[in-house]
């Protein structure tokens, strides 16, 4: 039976930035279909665009906040998802009292500030900080860089991701989900690995020791692979 998966990008970018990773995944036994994040300037009504918008009876998977969405969409849809699929994704994106870690909130609001009064600097600044310590961090971020999203909606991106708590949909969530994140990522730490498995134990959860924050570009393959080996053990 062929399973369909819907990838997610991470904000500010563009669904084709996955385009490499989905063709590394397609396949007979899985289709790939890439979705754009909404483009609304009310973070409230990210959600609702996307459960609008989004296929039925499908895995549902993302990069960063693409996967933080795709994890509370799955958690509403509840067993009408097929299963859920995050990459370098946090529960909480910035840092709570009791969900440490987290990117510190005072970091998050100079970053917002910085979008704010100058995108494109705030932008490159980014993509910079989602291939630090990447093997090719020059070669990945060239690969970064095309955008078309207003500022408004950038802003709204940056909203929803400090609004965003995923520890209840994860902690509720029954049905199979993977957690793949880089160890040397400088947006979401490695220590989420440990942090994510306290709180979902029956998730699988992988760390990729040398992948960055963009680990879907920099180790397609081994990203592929993951996936593709946890859908086909998880739907017999």
């Amino acid at each position: 039976m062929s399973e369909r998966l819907v990838l997610l990008p991470g904000w500010s970018y563009p669904a084709a930035v996955l385009q490499p990773l989905a063709d590394a995944l397609h396949g007979d036994a899985l289709r790939v279909e890439l979705a754009e994040l909404p483009a609304l300037e009310n973070p409230q009504q990210w959600l609702d665009e996307l459960e609008a918008r989004l296929p039925a009876d499908c895995w549902l998977g993302g990069w960063s906040l693409g996967g933080m969405l795709a994890a509370e969409l799955a958690a509403r849809r509840g067993a009408a998802c097929r299963g859920l699929v995050t990459l370098a994704s946090n529960a909480c994106f910035v840092q709570r009292d009791d969900w440490p870690a987290a990117m510190p909130a005072a970091q998050f609001a100079d970053f917002r500030d910085g979008v704010a009064a100058a995108p494109a600097a705030a932008l490159k600044r980014f993509d910079l900080l989602a291939v630090r310590d990447a093997d090719e961090p020059r070669a990945l971020a060239r690969q970064l860089a095309a955008r078309g999203d207003s500022s408004a909606a950038l802003l709204a991106g940056l909203d929803c991701l400090a609004q965003l708590d995923l520890r209840a949909a994860l902690r509720e969530w029954a049905g199979p989900h993977l957690h793949l994140l880089g160890g040397r990522d400088a947006l979401v730490p490695r220590e989420v690995a440990r942090a994510l498995g306290e709180l979902a134990p029956n998730a699988r959860i992988e760390l990729l020791d040398d992948a960055s924050h963009a680990l879907p570009l920099s180790h397609a393959a081994q990203t592929a692979a993951a996936i593709l080996a946890f859908i086909k053990e998880t739907s017999r």
